[in-house]
């Protein structure tokens, strides 16, 4: 032994929620002393003796949490590594919390409830102003319990808790936006392949696909509508039924690029010819599929990088005394290229 000590294991608020026996929502709430939650005193003694054996160390600054301020904004996000979009939201609220002084602390919790938890109370013990919940693709949540009191806006996620405050893409205008572009060009009937997904964006630019039908008196006709997984292989196999129609769409709006994908495939096999056959919109704008498909896939884009900024904002703005219950869509810009 050279009397050097080896450093002790943190003991997490995973590991007192373990030995106490409840969740880890219940240990932040006695920790965090919330003396208007519903624990019981029994259940608070068991954490308390659990944190003692332990030997969890809570930030004393944390509590000073709703009361206080710091240079530091947190993002808790389910998946930050994977996906395209949610490191544009994060470029977006980064460079926008600079410019009012502020660091971004980042979490990636691959939707691990648990790590969820934690990853709020990291924010907590960091002193952080406020938290921003993202999720990867729009869809409705419920806010975990870990952010009671903690000022927080969903970005790219909708809360219908009483009060909260979502920053999210306008589905119906992006639906609305890409159908409008097909008619625009002389189209009439436009077949739309829609997802099996059930979330916002299916809903949404369904009804952004019949309102701009409608805007333009053409007849909405069910036969021109189809469901598909939303990956490549769901436009391949739409596109086959769509293209034996005996009156045939002369474009398609995808519920996605990698729809559109697809589609583009089938299409090709079929000896047909985008956009001179069929013309083609598809929805996200990954990149990475849209600009290098060939033709180049016309796209209605995610305004991911907008709605961080928009995020840290509305964050800033509930800091600074603003608030009430708002739920802001953002605009979903079309990006041109050569297929319609």
């Amino acid at each position: 032994m050279d009397g050097t000590s080896l450093p002790r294991p943190v003991v997490t608020l995973r590991d007192v929620a373990q030995r106490a026996g409840v969740s880890m929502a219940t240990v932040s709430l006695v920790v965090n002393e919330k003396t208007e939650s519903r624990v019981s005193e029994a259940t608070r003694q068991r954490v308390l003796q659990a944190v003692n054996e332990l030997g969890y160390r809570t930030n004393a600054l944390a509590k000073s949490l709703v009361r206080g301020s710091s240079s530091f904004i947190g993002i808790v996000s389910d998946a930050i590594a994977t996906t395209p979009f949610a490191g544009k939201i994060i470029r977006g609220a980064q460079e926008e919390a600079r410019r009012h002084g502020y660091v971004l602390l980042v979490a990636d919790t691959d939707a691990d409830p648990d790590a969820t938890e934690e990853a709020i109370q990291m924010m907590i013990d960091h002193r952080a102003s406020g938290v921003l919940f993202s999720t990867w693709y729009h869809r409705e949540v419920d806010p975990p319990a870990a952010l009671e009191g903690v000022p927080t806006v969903f970005v790219n996620c909708l809360s219908r808790a009483p009060g909260s405050c979502s920053v999210i893409p306008d589905e119906v205008r992006g639906g609305e936006t890409a159908t409008s572009l097909l008619i625009d060009r002389g189209h009439r009937r436009i077949a739309f392949i829609n997802s099996t997904e059930d979330a916002p964006s299916t809903v949404g630019r369904l009804e952004g696909y019949r309102l701009a039908l409608r805007a333009a008196d053409i007849e909405i006709d069910d036969a021109l509508l189809f469901t598909a997984f939303p990956e490549q292989e769901g436009g391949y196999d739409a596109a086959g039924e769509l293209l034996e129609l005996a009156d045939r769409p002369t474009a398609v709006f995808c519920y996605n690029d990698r729809v559109a994908m697809g589609l583009y495939e089938r299409v090709k096999e079929a000896g047909l010819r985008i956009p001179d056959d069929l013309a083609v919109i598809g929805f996200d704008d990954q990149e990475v599929i849209a600009a290098h498909l060939r033709p180049a896939l016309s796209s209605v884009a995610l305004p991911q990088y907008d709605i961080g900024v928009l995020g840290v904002r509305a964050l800033l703005d509930r800091l600074a005394g603003g608030g009430g219950e708002t739920v802001q869509r953002v605009f979903c810009p079309p990006v041109l290229r050569e297929s319609f």
